[in-house]
């Protein structure tokens, strides 16, 4: 999952990106309000980690101005405003949920999955298509009742599929969640996680549509 963290402390924008990364997601780094907007033009999104006090636009009025727009992104504030009022100017404004610094990574961790369930319209943290069966919690695969070890990419391009069951998902799409800014993509890195998971799980799962992309098929 790509996440956008919105940050001008260095400390804790060092500390979350890493604290993320180790968990698996992949993350963008900005750290004032105007990056904010480009990165978020320029990119999807599963989720924005959004502080307020920023320089040359604050997170508020980012935030407000997202709305405006309709963008629908999840966005967990991230601040050291503690006031009732503020709580509330910040949720009024959109935002999906607040988190008061300090925080723990747990409990950071335990939100963003919150949000990511009630986005999916889940009310687990599992996702389930046919026989195959993703725990993101755990970040284990079960496949026919057998547990498959994955590699952290392949773990997400399989969640990416079944996230989307029935839709195609094109190469650029699958390496936008995978990968972020200034990692280097190999021009084949999607085919060779797409046809691990096929070794690994079964074939027929995972179909290539000439031209388009992948899509998840029910076995």
């Amino acid at each position: 999952m790509r996440v956008l963290l919105v940050e001008d402390d260095p400390m804790i924008g060092d500390s979350v990106r890493k604290g993320l990364r180790s968990e698996g997601f992949t993350v963008d780094w900005v750290e004032d309000g105007r990056a904010a907007e480009l990165a978020l033009d320029g990119a999807e999104y599963a989720l924005v980690l959004l502080d307020l006090g920023l320089p040359r636009k604050d997170g508020l009025s980012v935030l407000r101005g997202w709305r405006q727009r309709d963008v629908g992104v999840p966005v967990l504030i991230l601040t050291a405003r503690d006031a009732v009022s503020d709580r509330v100017a910040g949720l009024d404004s959109g935002a999906d949920d607040y988190l008061v610094k300090p925080f723990d990574l747990s409990e950071l961790l335990a939100r963003m999955r919150a949000l990511m369930r009630r986005r999916a319209g889940r009310a687990r943290d599992l996702v389930e298509w046919g026989d195959l069966r993703l725990d993101l919690l755990a970040r284990t695969v079960e496949y026919r009742e057998r547990p498959v070890a994955l590699s952290g990419r392949e773990f997400a391009l399989l969640k990416a599929l079944a996230e989307s069951p029935g839709a195609v998902l094109s190469r650029e799409q699958l390496e936008e969640r995978l990968y972020g800014w200034g990692e280097e993509v190999e021009s084949n890195a999607i085919e060779v996680h797409v046809h691990n998971l096929r070794r690994k799980l079964a074939p027929a799962l995972i179909r290539t549509i000439r031209g388009v992309g992948y899509r998840l098929e029910n076995s």
